[in-house]
């Protein structure tokens, strides 16, 4: 195959496949990236080694041909510890190579965090990774480079070094001069803007790692925190843009007929079920019939899943319906919040929306199944005793993050709060009523009715009421104290 064809190849061109780069064969093995029509990431075989190959195809090929190559130079030139470019090459009419030294067995600081995650904030384990990372941001800031698209994934672990990929987000401001202040607290900025809210306040602390490296100019902690707290705002607007069109994580479908949004990568899993979505409700275990909603547990090739389709009920439940966004869509945006926020919640796998002329019908949510156990059944044996501490704080974290990120339920009875045994926190389900407010007095009463709702759970003179009153924060004016 010609590099130009590949352009016309899709997301999932068959594998293996051999392309031809002016006479050498280079063989395509396993793809890691692809941006259909513009962008392919893949290990391949090219002169009896494993390279990772990018190639770049369409019309904007040459300036992204360009920009690779550019920040792969400065990445070697300012002697950073980065991937040797073993070939490269650009053809006309038909796109751009770069063939890199193929790091096998690395592990990105991103999966390496993912094994921390969970554990209590700022470990030994934690701060191991992160000084790990801002050692690196510091020697690229120190010479004057820094990475426009700042995380993780782009720093792996390998035999023992820590190499800088993606010359494609590497821009210079001076070669060999130290950033300035500005960019360098931007570019801060983005990177702690990816990590869970709850180290905010270790900021500090995690500065020294980075200050050891490039102690150029002293950074003022408010200005970071605005930083950071501007990026966060842009990436949860950028991310559920993302949930609502055709992208590298979301499969969409949306016209005048229907509407249908699938997490990209489970779409091949999830075609029987949504071949037959009615019929497999119907034959589930139904937890609730009739109405305004049907919730099915269902059987997918071994896995449990849950399927909530929201009825119309009659002819005027629909005109009270039909012209705004369904409740599903309204469920799965705020699945898709929770998530990029770090609140536990089953996984929205996908959402679709009977449509006729762009009025809508019927709707359906699909989400990961929690196995777990609600919170009235999971602390019925505590009602005069003391709970779990480990559950306990679980629930302070819980609060404390929908207190930080101005969250409503909107529905906070025990039923829609779920034990997660394997992330060791409490997953929140039944999204409908869900609501992140702009304003602090808003969110104050909607905060104030959760807390209340929560509390109803117990009788009020039982010990585990009174516990957890003392223990759950509260509003100003909002709550008796």
């Amino acid at each position: 195959m010609q590099l130009s064809e590949l352009s016309q190849a899709g997301r999932t061109p068959d594998l293996p496949l051999t392309l031809n780069l002016m006479g050498e064969p280079l063989v395509l093995e396993r793809l890691l990236r692809v941006l259909p029509g513009q962008r392919y990431v893949a290990v391949g075989l090219w002169q009896g080694r494993h390279v990772l190959a990018k190639l770049l195809v369409g019309g904007k090929a040459r300036r992204h041909f360009q920009r690779e190559l550019q920040g792969a130079r400065m990445l070697a030139g300012q002697n950073l510890v980065t991937p040797a470019l073993l070939a490269q090459g650009f053809a006309e009419g038909q796109g751009g190579w770069l063939l890199f030294d193929y790091l096998d067995g690395a592990q990105s600081l991103w999966d390496a965090w993912r094994e921390v995650a969970r554990a209590p904030v700022l470990t030994d384990a934690q701060q191991a990774v992160l000084a790990e990372a801002l050692g690196a941001i510091g020697q690229m800031h120190g010479q004057g480079l820094w990475q426009a698209d700042l995380h993780l994934d782009n720093l792996l672990r390998h035999e023992g070094r820590l190499y800088l990929i993606d010359g494609g987000g590497v821009r210079c401001e001076t070669p060999g001069q130290p950033l300035s202040r500005a960019r360098v607290l931007e570019n801060l900025g983005v990177f702690f803007a990816q990590l869970p809210a709850e180290l905010e306040p270790c900021l500090e602390e995690l500065l020294i790692h980075y200050l050891l490296a490039n102690g150029e100019h002293a950074l003022p902690l408010e200005m970071l925190q605005a930083e950071v707290a501007k990026v966060r705002r842009w990436r949860l607007r950028d991310y559920l843009k993302k949930a609502a069109r055709d992208c590298s994580l979301f499969a969409a479908r949306i016209g005048a007929f229907g509407l249908r949004v699938v997490r990209r990568e489970q779409e091949p899993g999830l075609q029987p079920l949504l071949a037959e979505l009615d019929a497999r409700i119907e034959a589930g275990h139904i937890y609730k019939t009739g109405g305004a909603a049907t919730v099915a547990r269902v059987e997918l090739a071994g896995r449990s899943l849950v399927v909530k389709r929201y009825n119309v009920k009659n002819l005027l439940h629909w005109f009270k319906r039909f012209w705004r966004p369904s409740r599903a869509w309204h469920s799965w945006l705020e699945g898709n919040r929770l998530q990029l926020l770090g609140i536990v919640t089953p996984t929205p796998l996908a959402v679709l929306e009977r449509r006729w002329c762009w009025l809508r019908g019927r709707a359906y949510l699909i989400t990961d199944y929690c196995s777990g156990q609600d919170i009235i059944a999971r602390f019925e044996a505590y009602r005069q005793a003391m709970p779990p501490e480990t559950e306990l704080q679980a629930l302070d974290r819980l609060f404390a993050a929908l207190l930080r990120e101005r969250i409503s339920h909107g529905d906070f009875k025990g039923h829609n709060l779920f034990w997660d045994d394997a992330q060791g926190a409490w997953s929140l389900i039944d999204l409908d009523a869900m609501r992140q407010h702009r304003s602090a007095r808003s969110f104050a009463r909607a905060y104030a009715r959760d807390r209340a709702r929560f509390l109803r759970n117990w009788p009020a003179d039982s010990a585990l009421h009174q516990l957890l009153d003392q223990r759950l924060p509260q509003v100003q004016d909002t709550c008796p104290n």
